[in-house]
């Protein structure tokens, strides 16, 4: 049965590798294909956190680095 939630740290390990894969040209759905999450999923994530500063904030206001 797969996993059905991800932890923080894991979500912000998946958010880092699709930078480094963003960073390489790959598209969206190459890179949630990669990271074996959805497009909803990932699009999710990324809009839960704060990208603009150097220290990640999850919507529900736990700090992630």
């Amino acid at each position: 049965m797969p996993q059905t939630r991800h932890t923080v740290d894991q979500i912000v390990a998946k958010l880092r590798k699709a930078d480094v894969e963003r960073g390489k040209g790959k598209k969206v759905p190459e890179i949630c294909k990669l990271l074996e999450v959805t497009e909803q999923t990932y699009c999710r994530w990324r809009q839960r956190t704060n990208v603009s500063t150097s220290a990640r904030t999850w919507a529900g206001g736990l700090a992630i680095a």
